[in-house]
């Protein structure tokens, strides 16, 4: 008799040949030094994201009980760090993704952060809500980019990789709904692409943020833009 575990190890040299990522093989991914669960629901988290946390928590500072809210959050890793991180916070994160939001509501659990997770596409259930700081890792990769085809890429849930357009749509979203849902001077961050700064910072810019900017990841690479109200 073939034991099961045997048989799932078989399963699994099968699963990574073929290109499906670790993190989907055993079920979990570690950010920030803490273990969170993942399934093909939601995107692998990655040490790039670290960035957006990092500034997060520069703009929260001296802000007593900041309220954050975190748009696209897929499994919660933003979300949950930021409110370990920042405990004083309250913190709403939203997925149009049912599924997701099911991933997050799990990890906060497991993790011990309180979050208040809703379904929602980008602000839609958020009227007359604001917030002290909105953080995002919206879809930014173009239609038709290369790069969706590599790097165990195509087993990721796409439509939290790409708008389906010019890599920019959700950023345009974000951007125009983002005013009406922060307090005077509040922040807006979001990831982006390594070639998508100089567009971010127009549209913060067009949309009257002031003092936009755009700041690189541990390799050099602008990843994170943002503005305040």
């Amino acid at each position: 008799m073939i034991a099961p575990a045997y048989t799932q190890f078989l399963e699994w040299v099968e699963r990574r040949a073929a290109g499906e990522p670790l993190a989907y093989l055993v079920g979990e991914a570690e950010f920030r030094g803490r273990v969170f669960q993942v399934s093909p629901d939601v995107l692998i988290p990655r040490p790039e994201t670290e960035v957006l946390i990092e500034l997060a928590l520069k703009k929260l500072h001296g802000v007593a009980a900041p309220r954050i809210l975190d748009l696209g959050t897929g499994s919660g890793i933003v979300a949950i760090s930021l409110a370990l991180e920042c405990p004083t916070a309250q913190i709403t994160a939203v997925d149009l993704s049912f599924e997701a939001i099911s991933v997050a509501r799990n990890n906060a659990g497991r993790l011990g952060a309180t979050v208040d997770f809703r379904q929602s596409d980008w602000f839609e259930n958020l009227a007359g809500e604001t917030f002290d700081l909105i953080v995002s890792n919206p879809p930014y990769v173009a239609n038709g980019d290369p790069h969706l085809e590599l790097n165990g890429l195509p087993f990721e849930p796409q439509m939290a990789l790409t708008d389906g357009a010019d890599g920019l749509n959700c950023i345009r979203r974000i951007v125009a709904g983002a005013a009406a849902h922060l307090t005077p001077a509040g922040w807006l961050l979001f990831e982006h692409g390594y070639d998508q700064g100089e567009a971010s910072r127009n549209l913060l810019t067009t949309a009257a943020f002031k003092a936009a900017f755009t700041h690189p990841d541990l390799a050099g690479i602008d990843r994170v833009s943002g503005a305040y109200l």
